[in-house]
């Protein structure tokens, strides 16, 4: 099976649609798949409920899809970066449930483990778990949270080997290994391509089972968040 396309529009053609429940990894601006969000918001899709730590920021990441008004909804644990989110959020305009960042982790580890909900402690007595199951185990209360699989997974790796098998780099793993699990199709975004069987088996963080389409973007841009540097003594 070629799992290797020339584009991340193509590698996006004819799974990306109105309506859909997307996953995107990364976490503020770092680990993001810059060139398959630029696709994505190339192909009009719209209405999309999307799964993310957070939404970008204005004009960049997930951002550039909230500018196009193609999110009708994010699930996500932060979102303090990006004004034009405030404002669709404050306004009406952009659905919103925010998840305790451990719980979001864990609701699309599991989904891709395949468990449909899990037990917390996190968030019984607040609006978290309002709406929710709770139950008593040895005396403690804990909340159920359902799993999340999105119909679409966007990833960004490090490395990929032509059967999909996937590294990491450093801190821009964040959420994507669990990003990838989760998806009913995933598609990932590399830096680097090679031959099957030369990465390290010891060194794979996620085997290329997860994995369904690869695209190769060798200079992404990389955006830093905010920079913070000390003054010159």
């Amino acid at each position: 099976m070629n799992k290797l396309y020339p584009s991340a529009a193509e590698a996006l053609k004819g799974i990306v649609k109105d309506g859909q429940m997307l996953a995107v990894g990364g976490f503020g601006l770092c680990g993001i798949p810059e060139a398959l969000i630029d696709a994505l918001q190339a192909s009009g899709a719209k209405n999309l409920t999307v799964i993310s730590n957070n939404a970008g920021v204005d004009g960049f990441g997930l951002g550039k899809l909230l500018a196009t008004r193609q999110i009708k909804k994010m699930i996500s644990s932060y979102v303090g970066e990006n004004k034009e989110f405030e404002r669709q959020y404050l306004s009406g305009e952009l659905e919103l449930e925010f998840t305790p960042q451990g719980t979001l982790a864990e609701k699309l580890r599991a989904g891709g483990a395949g468990i449909p909900a899990f037990f917390t402690r996190t968030g019984v007595g607040t609006i978290v778990a309002e709406g929710k199951e709770v139950r008593e185990f040895d005396g403690v209360k804990y909340v159920m949270e359902r799993s999340l699989v999105p119909d679409v997974s966007l990833v960004k790796a490090w490395i990929a080997d032509k059967s999909g098998n996937l590294v990491f780099r450093k801190t821009a793993r964040n959420f994507n290994p669990n990003v990838a699990m989760a998806g009913k199709i995933t598609v990932v975004e590399v830096e680097k391509i090679v031959e099957t069987g030369q990465l390290d088996p010891d060194q794979i963080h996620l085997p290329g089972i997860f994995v369904h389409r690869i695209v190769l973007n060798a200079t992404p841009e990389k955006r830093i968040e905010q920079r913070t540097v000390r003054a010159a003594a």
